[in-house]
């Protein structure tokens, strides 16, 4: 429903057909890890959707597909702070980054946000293109962020590892994956 909404407003820009709920996890406060495995090949795309919060000071995440973790992974990205913002790209890297960081733990009633779609998972024709938002609100300084990457491999997608790069996903974290029928 939300895909189709805003297909109608703005052009193919979401992936349209029926959400499915395939998993869910939350953060555990003694782990930087998130693993979604045994992913079925039933749907066409894939979509992870997630509040978190960093149990120390914050940090950046980033996605792991088949536990590759070889040079095949590239994206680009804007990122703003609402006072400077930068944009950017990253080739051969041994994971794609989301640079939209963890909300600190000192921060009580605010998570970072982030919605991911990984398009064609299960194609093995063609290589695996993702995008991501994502932000956080804190109290008036916060960042906002979009990206979009690729994984140079035709192997279709059976598990996917969100990582904190620095610290771990609090107890309040929560992550749910979906698939979404063509």
């Amino acid at each position: 429903m939300i895909g189709a909404i805003l297909a109608g407003a703005y052009g193919d820009v979401a992936p349209q057909g029926d959400f499915e709920s395939i998993a869910s996890a939350s953060g555990t406060g003694s782990s930087a890890v998130i693993t979604f495995s045994s992913i079925p090949s039933d749907y066409q795309h894939l979509q992870i959707r997630w509040l978190s919060k960093s149990t120390l000071n914050g940090s950046f995440v980033w996605l792991n597909f088949n536990s590759d973790s070889s040079s095949l992974y590239a994206n680009h990205y804007l990122y703003g702070d609402g006072a400077s913002p930068f944009a950017g790209a990253d080739i051969n890297q041994t994971r794609l980054n989301l640079y939209g960081s963890l909300v600190t733990s000192s921060q009580a009633d605010t998570h970072a946000v982030h919605v991911v779609d990984i398009l064609d998972y299960d194609n093995t024709d063609k290589f695996k293109t993702v995008r991501a938002l994502g932000g956080q609100d804190q109290n008036g300084s916060g960042v906002a962020f979009f990206s979009s990457g690729l994984w140079r491999s035709t192997s279709a997608i059976t598990s996917i590892t969100i990582t904190a790069n620095s610290d771990n996903f609090g107890t309040n974290s929560r992550f749910a994956l979906y698939g979404i029928k063509g």
